[in-house]
């Protein structure tokens, strides 16, 4: 069974940096989208970022140019970082892998909306002071 676990949430500034780390277990062959979704009080989760197993990557709009996905070699730990943070970007985040092959997914997993065939972490919390 896939387990992740999310760390390196933390109250930070407008403007500021910020970078959450994701480490995944008995994830078995690295065919699977993983990613980051969020959720603000009141609103849907949301992906944030992704990444198909070919490194093909996916990215919310409104984070775009300022986050970056990093994966390392052995595709089990998946870093969030986040440049130039807004006041919107405040939510709990969470760590996601897909139960179905990226390649069904879209580039960059794109057509993934989490709603099904997602295994979680526990969310790590961002919140944001102007």
């Amino acid at each position: 069974q896939v387990q992740l676990m999310e760390s390196g949430g933390d109250s930070v500034q407008t403007g500021g940096s910020l970078r959450l780390s994701c480490a995944a277990t008995n994830l078995g062959t690295p065919k699977y989208c993983m990613g980051w979704f969020r959720q603000a009080p009141g609103k849907e989760r949301e992906r944030v970022a992704s990444i198909a197993a070919d490194g093909g990557t996916d990215y919310l709009g409104s984070v775009r140019g300022r986050f970056t996905v990093i994966q390392d070699n052995t595709k089990t730990k998946l870093d969030l970082q986040l440049n130039s943070i807004r006041v919107d970007d405040a939510g709990m985040y969470y760590c996601a892998v897909s139960r179905l092959p990226s390649i069904i997914l879209g580039r960059g997993c794109r057509n993934w909306s989490g709603r099904e065939h997602t295994t979680w972490g526990q969310g790590t919390q961002v919140t944001i002071s102007s």
